[in-house]
């Protein structure tokens, strides 16, 4: 067992007796953000030359999961303190850029990804956010929705139309670049997320990254792996809550352990979780960056597996498991979201739809700008 994770399951529980508290009050769990920081999870991807322990993501996924069975919500810092956009600037970014990055999320930042707008969700094509060059830099406008962590984030991967096509800014909170409002969710309430304002904001060029949008999306796709992760360790703590149950509670005369149906149930979830996982890891092992097909399969059945198998651990609870405030039924709020967010269920199917039958996506037949084909393979 590597440091890493000893230290995560160290702070599992702590981070368990807590999840109830930001959910109920939807604050952002800053408390726990600094014990990942002085446990050292945050920012476990970077280079040793940045200052990090530049973990591979096989190993890192097992730190995301125990996390994730004890607060989702933490989980999610965790991934996105440790993937996606972080993954994009350590890929394509300066020297500078790359300092810079590291250096935050060493020290508890969690980067946000600004690529959905109130008109362009999975669908790229119809991002309408834009960039125009002045003297030193660009001027950004345009509206970003669904910004996870807007509001409490410093960096920002902004994703912008220019006359080249999108390209990816980083940028943090100033002048121009403002909080509109805040979305109420369902689940992982203590995660903001928010609609941002870019009027007129300005960003050097030393801040743009040298790389075109598909390759950035394809950074995206270690992002989809964490975020399958996260899903997978929500379920199996679930599959953990109902074992115990089943073994503690009595009808009948007897433990509901001892009734054949409710067995079959704990097999079938015991055996999908281990499916998830292998594709997970499976998925990760693929370097420098995940193959976006392998990712979009394991996201996939890890997110729709882990609703499957919540439900099921709720559903063996009865009413123990529905009442407000039990953690199944935050888990069930909060796992609900993996199908949606990071691509989609829908859109995973047709990229992967897309790699068996050989084509390009979309699926159709007119072609449109090259940076926008290949990327909206990752959405």
């Amino acid at each position: 067992m590597s440091e890493h994770l000893e230290r995560a399951k160290a702070l599992a529980p702590v981070f368990a007796s807590r999840a109830g508290l930001w959910d109920r009050e939807r604050r952002y769990p800053h408390r726990n953000v600094a014990d990942l920081v002085g446990a050292g999870l945050m920012g476990m991807s970077v280079p040793g030359r940045l200052g990090g322990p530049d973990l591979p993501l096989a190993e890192i996924l097992p730190v995301v999961e125990v996390i994730a069975g004890a607060c989702t919500l933490t989980a999610r810092i965790v991934v996105e303190g440790n993937m996606g956009a972080l993954t994009a600037v350590m890929a394509y970014g300066t020297p500078a850029q790359q300092a810079d990055w590291a250096r935050t999320v060493l020290a508890g930042d969690k980067p946000a990804i600004c690529i959905t707008e109130p008109g362009a969700g999975s669908d790229a094509r119809a991002m309408t956010t834009r960039a125009v060059p002045v003297a030193g830099g660009w001027r950004l406008t345009g509206c970003k929705h669904w910004i996870t962590g807007g509001g409490v984030t410093q960096l920002h991967l902004v994703f912008a139309q220019t006359d080249d096509g999108i390209r990816g800014f980083l940028t943090r909170p100033g002048p121009g670049l403002t909080v509109a409002r805040l979305e109420r969710t369902m689940g992982l309430c203590g995660m903001p997320e928010a609609e941002l304002h870019l009027n007129d904001h300005f960003v050097p060029d030393a801040n743009v990254l040298n790389a075109g949008f598909g390759d950035l999306m394809a950074a995206y796709n270690v992002q989809r792996i964490g975020a399958g992760t996260i899903a997978l360790g929500v379920a199996a703590e679930a599959m953990n809550l109902a074992r115990d149950h089943l073994l503690e509670r009595r009808q009948f005369g007897q433990p509901l352990a001892d009734f054949q149906g409710l067995q079959w149930m704990l097999a079938d979830m015991d055996t999908e979780l281990a499916a998830v996982r292998l594709m997970l890891m499976d998925a990760a092992g693929d370097m420098p960056l995940p193959d976006r097909t392998k990712a979009a399969r394991a996201k996939l059945m890890a997110s729709e597996t882990a609703v499957r198998v919540v439900d099921r651990a709720l559903q063996m609870f009865g009413a123990a498991g529905y009442g407000d405030g039990t953690p199944l039924e935050r888990m069930y709020r909060d796992v609900r979201m993996f199908t949606i967010g990071g691509g989609t269920a829908q859109v995973l199917r047709n990229q992967i739809a897309a790699h068996v039958l050989a084509r390009k996506l979309p699926q159709r037949a007119e072609g449109f700008e090259a940076n926008v084909r290949d990327g909206i393979a990752a959405q």
